[in-house]
């Protein structure tokens, strides 16, 4: 049996099985992971022993040796002792500074390879020093599946009688569980509480306000609540066509029909044309969670931090699948690659290969969107094909694409855009971006308001007069983009604002 297929309980005995001397379980679930070894010693007829600085060594029969809290001295009593057994040390990380207590780990190392003794380090972050690396073995203990999850709910309902009231009849178990996945068993036991107490029963809203501020902790990681729908993006024909045949494909019918989940999109082009709009837009079409990864909070000044927050990252995303993770400007964190090794220590390298690795290799039903202004800064190696299922190439909105944000943005401000000239207004902003037209529709309302009067179309047209466009203050930039996208990325719209303007000037010529 492959380890993939093996559950957390299973993949420890392994180990434990196979005489691994030091293993380092990271997590920050302290009881589901002593109640998985105290299975674990039940079965295999061993003992089992729990360290903290706190209480020093506590037994399986719940005898105490508060004079071993030292951490030198639990090490020398694990090497003393002749016990068939499983030691357990809490939080020991802080002291994998000290070089005597690396190399008493080193010893340890060696000497219990040939015992029936294991030391597990229990931490929730992962800290392996240089030193002792060859001699541990790490497992990431995954959080709560759907069955440990239902089993916490069903626990709680058999503890107040199993009531119905608990339960809205439109909202199924499955519903409320997957809600909660990504989250820790405690952090679900304390959210069902705080539903039933503040609601009377098991409520998504509730669970997924209290999953949002969970999630912010990581400092990594923002759940982002999505609003906007495709309907309020101008355009995009090509790109919303390719989204909108894939709204199923993370259901169970489609693994039926045979088809592999999407990995995801790398979305490239001028800024403010509705890259992250459109980010925003996937979730509320697909009805999936959306996070958002803020690549700069990944790097961290502690060192090795930063690998262990995209870890983390990429963890969390998991635990909620199917789930969106949003990668807004991915250039400005992964730029700079080459020199890497010497202005932080290979930290970024290390980050983007963890990362680069998980995105090739990734078998979760994790959807990344990824968005990037200067493709030029971005790394080769993040573009080859199996990165992405697709990169598009989203350019200045067309003729058309300008009257159509013109009327969402002159609708989301009640306005009737059946009042105004919308193709004079899409011939004068010619060469805008879709954030400088919505700009324009909110210079000509303060303009209308500060004269006492509604917006009409001379003061939309003098808005529109007064604006200078990206277009024009970083015309080689874009045309440099434009020129690496031509064969390396497909058209987010049907006629792109490019070949209209070819198409005009040959018409001109004519």
């Amino acid at each position: 049996m492959k380890e993939l297929n093996l559950s957390i309980k299973e993949r420890i005995e392994v180990l434990i099985r196979a005489r691994y001397p030091l293993i380092q379980i990271v997590s920050s679930e302290e009881k589901r992971v002593e109640d998985t070894l105290k299975s674990i010693v039940s079965t295999r007829n061993k003992r089992l022993f729990i360290w903290s600085i706190t209480k020093g060594l506590e037994a399986d029969d719940n005898s105490c040796a508060a004079d071993l809290r030292e951490p030198l001295k639990i090490l020398d009593h694990i090497m003393e002792c002749d016990i068939n057994g499983l030691f357990l040390l809490r939080d020991f990380h802080p002291y994998l500074n000290d070089p005597v207590v690396i190399r008493k780990l080193r010893d340890i190392g060696r000497e219990l390879k040939m015992s029936m003794k294991n030391v597990i380090l229990l931490s929730p972050t992962l800290k392996v020093p240089q030193d002792v690396e060859k001699e541990m073995t790490i497992v990431d203990f995954d959080l709560p599946d759907k069955a440990t999850l239902e089993k916490i709910i069903d626990d709680i309902s058999g503890s107040l009688g199993g009531s119905k009231t608990l339960w809205d009849e439109n909202l199924p178990k499955e519903k409320v569980v997957e809600a909660a996945l990504g989250l820790t068993a405690e952090e679900a036991e304390n959210v069902f509480a705080k539903s039933l107490v503040q609601t009377g029963g098991f409520d998504i809203t509730v669970i997924l306000s209290e999953k949002e501020q969970i999630i912010r902790k990581s400092g990594v990681l923002e759940y982002y609540r999505a609003h906007e729908e495709m309907k309020e993006i101008g355009g995009l024909e090509n790109l919303k066509h390719w989204l909108g045949k894939r709204s199923q494909a993370f259901t169970k019918e489609a693994r039926d029909f045979g088809l592999p989940e999407p990995k995801g999109i790398l979305m490239i082009g001028i800024p403010g044309c509705g890259k992250s709009l459109t980010a925003k837009a996937v979730s509320s079409l697909w009805q999936l969670p959306l996070l958002r990864l803020d690549v700069g909070k990944v790097f961290s000044s502690l060192v090795g931090s930063s690998e262990e927050n995209v870890r983390k990252a990429i963890q969390t995303a998991e635990s909620i699948a199917p789930s969106i993770l949003w990668l807004d400007e991915l250039e400005k964190g992964f730029s700079g690659m080459g020199s890497s090794g010497t202005s932080d220590g290979g930290t970024s390298a290390r980050v983007f290969g963890t990362f680069l690795t998980w995105l090739q290799e990734k078998t979760s039903p994790v959807f990344v969107v990824a968005t990037s202004n200067n493709i030029s800064q971005l790394p080769p190696e993040l573009l080859r094909k199996g990165r992405f299922d697709e990169i598009f190439f989203i350019d200045l909105p067309n003729h058309e694409e300008r009257k159509e944000i013109f009327r969402i943005h002159l609708k989301k401000r009640k306005r009737d855009p059946e009042n105004y000239d919308l193709d004079e207004m899409a011939r004068l902003c010619r060469g805008y971006s879709g954030s400088e037209i919505e700009e324009v529709v909110i210079s000509a309302l303060y303009d209308a308001f500060d004269k006492g009067t509604d917006v009409d179309q001379p003061i939309l047209s003098s808005s529109a007069g007064t604006m200078i466009p990206l277009s024009q203050t970083m015309n080689e930039e874009i045309k440099k983009i434009r020129d690496w996208a031509e064969l390396r990325a497909r058209k987010a719209s049907e006629v792109s604002f490019q070949e209209e303007e070819e198409s005009s000037r040959k018409l001109e010529m004519v």
